[in-house]
């Protein structure tokens, strides 16, 4: 079986290819309107925080994988998460899976506080409501058993409710609806039997047979072929459009992001350093470390050159750091103050934060070209 022929082939970073180029633009936003009397965001976080011990004896640190962070999610919206290995992205969705436990702050859904979950019950249906897709699609399969296995577990443990013959139906349904044709087939093979692009959506089938108000999705295209990425690409955007799912879109690649995403919040060293819309924060970063991002996206049109001022400083200091900006170490810009004290998160346009001494919503500072 072929990978379905919505997968289109995305440039590569290593130059134009060969015939049409097929450019990743941001699609018209499709958002669906949050369903009546809802109020507030679906989930938000305040104040989260993840440290970990490591050493021993008089070696014992703590690293600093998340600081202080405060996002929300809305109904119906793609929330991107980007930057750089080591930034605290996928600790954040561990977080927020209830896989580890917060040093601090406290994580929301609907309004209600996850600290207040005590039963495995309310656990089980917290899971179904936010489930995870993995970024190996092979990890989450069981590969002794058929796809159909996993599935049809899933939807009896979180939808008792159905009998077999319903849960067979739905199997196949939900399978159809992540591009997987026809579904009777596909529920009998075996997962070496598939590609990796059919294995991750077997993945999002698995999340999405729980019924979930919202999908944390970890680099779910950072381990497939570029040219079938934007077939998972599209169809997060038709579960966001027609299922009204939300989606926590964890990337290292933001010109992803752009294509896919309502809003975008860029991490650096367990910190946000910018937050806002997607197409605002592309089209106008605040902060240095954003503006890096930008600047290190390929353009199959340019002259390959390396900027000289792009590699510089040195990695972020995350074990025992120092109050102050993490990457004042990289930073053109940085002043006494950047050495000095940590940066808040400040609002400096309509729904546009950065965490930086030096920005500010007037000013066109650019750190990197």
């Amino acid at each position: 079986m072929t990978e379905p022929t919505t997968d289109q082939a995305v440039p590569s970073a290593g130059g134009p290819p060969r015939g049409r180029v097929v450019t990743l633009r941001k699609k018209q936003s499709r958002r669906p309107v949050a369903p009546p009397g809802s109020t507030g965001p679906l989930l938000r976080t305040e104040g989260l925080t993840r440290h970990f011990k490591i050493g021993g004896g008089l070696h014992r640190h703590t690293l600093h994988a998340v600081d202080d962070v405060s996002l929300s999610i809305g109904a119906g919206e793609i929330v991107a998460l980007v930057g750089e290995s080591g930034s605290g992205k996928s600790t954040i969705a561990r977080l927020l899976a209830k896989i580890y436990r917060p040093t601090a702050g406290e994580i929301f859904l609907q309004g209600r506080r996850l600290s207040a979950i005590r039963s495995r019950a309310d656990l089980l249906a917290y899971r179904s409501d936010v489930p995870m897709v993995f970024q190996d699609p092979f990890s989450s399969i069981n590969p002794v058993f058929r796809v159909s296995h996993g599935i049809e577990r899933s939807l009896k443990l979180h939808r008792p409710d159905l009998s077999r013959a319903e849960r067979k139906a739905e199997a196949i349904r939900i399978f159809e609806v992540v591009g997987l044709t026809p579904g009777t087939d596909v529920l009998e093979r075996f997962p070496h039997e598939l590609s990796g692009g059919q294995r991750q959506r077997v993945g999002f089938a698995q999340a999405l047979a729980m019924r979930p108000k919202l999908i944390l999705a970890d680099e779910p295209v950072s381990m497939l072929d570029v040219s079938i990425r934007i077939g998972l690409l599209n169809l997060m955007t038709k579960l966001r459009d027609e299922e009204g799912v939300s989606i926590l879109y964890i990337t290292h690649d933001i010109a992803s992001a752009r294509y896919i995403a309502d809003r975008i919040v860029v991490m650096y060293a367990g910190h946000i350093a910018e937050s806002g819309p997607v197409e605002d924060v592309l089209a106008r970063p605040r902060h240095p470390y954003t503006q890096l991002l930008v600047s290190a996206v390929p353009d199959p049109r340019a002259e390959l050159s390396v900027a000289a001022d792009t590699d510089r400083g040195e990695p972020p200091r995350v074990i025992d750091p120092t109050p102050g900006c993490r990457f004042r170490w990289r930073c053109p810009l940085a002043i006494e103050i950047c050495h000095q004290v940590t940066p808040p998160l400040l609002e400096l346009l309509p729904d546009h934060s950065a965490a930086c001494h030096v920005a500010t919503a007037d000013a066109e500072l650019k750190a990197f070209g």
